[in-house]
């Protein structure tokens, strides 16, 4: 039984000793996307105007906020924040974004798509299309064209534009602006068509505006900045300090008063903090200033587990048991205590991540991802350290006992 708990405990060592290696290469590779409180970005205001036939009303405004989501995740930031302001504004907040003007303009447009005849009469809009991509020009010219596909609805009227204007131009209008009118050759039948020409950047961004859908109401630019990190550099830079001052106090605290357990804990705090930071470089996370709380916070929790787990072993060794005696029963009367402890906060830390947005769900992230850490580490990892230097030493005094 002792042989197959060894090898367990040794296999877990492995793959926790791996998963931190390679998370560490990721971390070292792609880094940690920092919010706009570490880093700042781009802050923009859009006011809704009203039009014929399309009055600002609250729902409007949250059908807007959807759609500015959909085209702000396009541009592939990590942290970006949009909500309504008052009864006709949209605020964007993006993070670390790097070209301003690509933003706007893939953000201001309203993205109204049309198809009509000769005589202006709308035959088909693109309420109808379900897929927009830009692709090189099949003529094979170096320019770009928008690849464009319409639901069943929409290719039937597709079919019935292209059969009334067969030989005729058929206009292509966005934001009641022609863009194109080319000349219809054949019908049209599948519901896929291309627009073209264009460079790379407008095909791109034309893209991304009709796959996110047309705005209910056109915005109007009202603020555009570029501001820097609310935390500030001084204030990050004394946080930083101030969290490896108390970091290394507790390392030094272990060491001292629990000695080669206290040794155990602090490597066991490194591995855990590589596999922390490692894990959200994985997935892609984003660090605020909450998550770096919610980073603390369970460097805390994970403390606290050593704590319990050693106390319960020094009073097994107070007791008479010979050392892998007290850790195996120590390890066994602390187990549950240190299992409800994470699990209630790994409770609520899920309830965050699920119902909260922004910079709580951020918190909620990096906590979560730090108890499960905390636990796999402490319970496997350091026990096995601690059963190995057990068969090293039966020195209790280098237990603190």
């Amino acid at each position: 039984m002792q042989k197959n708990t060894s090898v367990a405990l040794l296999l877990t060592l492995f793959i926790l000793v791996g998963l931190g290696g390679y998370s560490a290469y990721h971390y070292m590779k792609g880094k940690i996307d920092l919010g706009m409180d570490l880093q700042g970005g781009l802050h923009v205001v859009m006011q809704a105007q009203e039009s014929q036939g399309k009055p600002v009303t609250t729902d409007t405004i949250q059908k807007a906020v959807a759609i500015m989501k959909d085209r702000v995740d396009s541009l592939g930031v990590k942290e970006t924040d949009v909500y309504s302001q008052g009864k006709d504004r949209v605020v964007i907040d993006i993070a670390g974004e790097t070209d301003p003007e690509q933003a706007i303009n893939i953000l201001g447009k309203t993205a109204q798509l049309e198809f009509k005849d000769e005589s202006g009469q709308t035959l088909l809009t693109g309420e109808h299309l379900v897929e927009a991509k830009a692709g090189a020009n099949p003529s094979g010219d170096g320019s770009f064209v928008v690849n464009l596909e319409f639901d069943k609805a929409g290719a039937d009227l597709f079919k019935q534009a292209t059969t009334a204007n067969l030989n005729k131009p058929l206009v292509i209008v966005l934001d009641n602006e022609q863009i194109s009118a080319p000349r219809v050759n054949t019908v049209i039948a599948d519901g896929k068509c291309y627009i073209e020409s264009f460079d790379a950047t407008t095909a791109n961004q034309l893209a991304v505006q009709l796959r996110s859908g047309a705005l209910p109401v056109s915005l109007t630019l009202m603020e555009k900045r570029t501001v820097g990190p609310k935390l500030g550099a001084d204030s990050l830079d004394s946080s930083v300090k101030a969290g490896l001052i108390g970091i290394i106090a507790i390392l030094v605290f272990m060491l001292g008063y629990y000695r080669l357990p206290g040794l155990v804990a602090d490597i066991s705090m490194v591995l855990y903090s590589i596999i922390v930071l490692g894990t959200m470089a994985i997935l892609g996370s984003v660090l605020t200033l909450p998550g770096i709380a919610g980073f603390v916070l369970s460097i805390g929790m994970a403390v606290d587990a050593n704590v319990i787990i050693y106390e319960r072993i020094k009073e097994e060794l107070r007791l008479g048991k010979t050392i892998h005696a007290g850790i195996d029963a120590g390890f066994k009367r602390a187990f549950w205590t240190v299992f409800d402890a994470n699990l209630t906060t790994l409770f609520t830390a899920l309830i965050l991540m699920y119902f909260g947005t922004g910079a709580v769900k951020g918190f909620a992230v990096t906590l979560t991802i730090g108890l499960v850490a905390s636990m796999l580490v402490a319970l496997t990892f350091t026990r096995y350290m601690l059963v190995l230097f057990a068969h090293v030493t039966d020195n209790k005094k280098l237990f603190g006992v």
